[in-house]
């Protein structure tokens, strides 16, 4: 199996590739749109903020690319923001996967940004095979996705949000798969399995 990580220089990207070498899959990082396109499947993770990132896609022309994939692709964190249609932060167009907007956490009502374990819920589609309702993961952000219909997950934080979306061939988690422990484990193993 060929697995490639995005590499547009927004991302958590050794420890994903860790996650998947506990897992005996070697991941390439790479930002070459044929070894991208060649890839079975996609990671495209993101850590920092919107506009910059979107930035660095643009200028690699993977903004462009990455809708067009057509195997199974699995975005993290800033990656699923990137995959909706517009993002509060750097009022960012996004690259419209995802037919929602990001919205802010009210900052009033919560501490921003929500850092640490969090529990999912409504858990559907094979990425969630073998995870329990209310299994904790671990969250670092300021932004959310209201639920909507491509919603695969909740989470609840000032109210219940996307925790993963899937449509198609794009799944993605709010959350970072690679620092939920046994739980997150399973969920990369489930995408592999995809």
């Amino acid at each position: 199996m060929k697995l490639v990580i995005i590499d547009y220089g927004a991302g958590n990207i050794k420890s994903i590739q860790f996650a998947f070498e506990r897992l005996g899959v070697h991941a390439v990082l790479s930002s070459d749109a044929k070894e991208i396109q060649a890839a079975d499947k996609v990671i495209f993770p993101g850590v920092g903020a919107a506009g910059a990132a979107m930035k660095m896609l643009k200028d690699k022309n993977l903004d462009t690319l990455i809708p067009k994939l057509t195997q199974p692709v699995l975005g993290i964190c800033l990656g699923l923001q990137l995959m909706c249609r517009y993002s509060e932060e750097d009022h960012t167009p996004g690259l419209g996967i995802f037919d929602v907007d990001v919205k802010r956490f009210d900052a009033s009502k919560v501490k921003v940004p929500q850092i640490g374990w969090n529990s999912i819920n409504s858990l559907k589609t094979e990425l969630f095979d073998g995870v329990n309702e209310d299994s904790y993961i671990y969250m670092v952000h300021s932004y959310f996705v209201p639920k909507c219909d491509q919603t695969i997950a909740e989470a609840t934080y000032d109210g219940a949000y996307s925790a993963a979306l899937r449509r198609d061939n794009f799944y993605a988690t709010q959350f970072h798969p690679e620092k939920s422990s046994s739980v997150g484990e399973q969920i990369l193993k489930n995408f592999l399995a995809i």
